[in-house]
């Protein structure tokens, strides 16, 4: 099967001498893998940053088999922020989240989209706020059992929380979360967003399928403490 698509860079590891294996994320075709030859060379490997966007051609002569990708980079994003380490941590928190949870070769333009807006607004003082949306969207479009639009933000508050059920595991969820306001956020509203979604994704996705949490996340929820 041999298509063309963009996407954002989620993950490499390295194939023989001079190749690697790429996943990317892409609007067609969900979370997909392949092989990029001369991939370790310094000059592709510069445009294969997590999360850059990059244009893809994939090529195949076996759909049960892994293909080949030819990339060209569309838009850098990681290289824009080296100086700024906690966006740096977010966009490896990003990556290994997307990696992990996301099925094969499926769609999820939902997904896809929410992560464009994301980045296109990751230069933006409020990126945290963007950042916490975010996963609570993921939750959400991934089928977890949880609907952001259905929390009533008058019933079971408790100060600046709201006292929700998840398939009968209680959560408490900062209210701004819902919001929709675009508030300043201190670190301690940071920290208990982060520790929110944290929660639902290990009790939903992570802990039934005995995968570990990705370190990355758990070094970004760390800096707010």
């Amino acid at each position: 099967m041999n298509w063309e698509d963009e996407g954002f860079v989620i993950g490499k590891r390295r194939f023989r001498e001079n190749a690697i294996i790429l996943d990317i994320f892409t609007p067609k075709f969900g979370k997909t893998s392949g092989i990029v030859y001369g991939g370790t060379s310094r000059k592709v490997r510069n445009h294969l940053q997590l999360m850059n966007k990059i244009f893809i051609i994939h090529t195949s002569k076996n759909e049960n088999k892994i293909g080949y990708f030819k990339t060209e980079l569309i838009k850098p994003i990681s290289p824009k922020y080296f100086d700024n380490k906690n966006k740096i941590l977010c966009l490896n928190s990003l990556s290994s989240i997307l990696k992990t949870t996301l099925p094969e070769n499926q769609t999820q333009k939902k997904i896809y989209d929410s992560l464009c807006f994301l980045l296109d607004n990751f230069s933006n003082e409020n990126w945290m706020n963007l950042y916490l949306s975010w996963e609570v969207q993921l939750i959400q479009y991934l089928g977890f059992g949880f609907n952001i639009d259905k929390v009533d933000t008058q019933k079971n508050l408790d100060g600046n929380t709201i006292n929700i059920s998840v398939d009968n595991i209680s959560y408490k969820m900062p209210k701004f979360l819902v919001s929709k306001k675009d508030e300043k956020l201190n670190n301690n509203d940071i920290y208990n967003g982060l520790n929110f979604s944290r929660s639902l994704l290990e009790n939903k996705f992570f802990n039934p399928n005995n995968l570990r949490f990705p370190y990355s996340r758990k070094l970004l929820e760390k800096k707010f403490i």
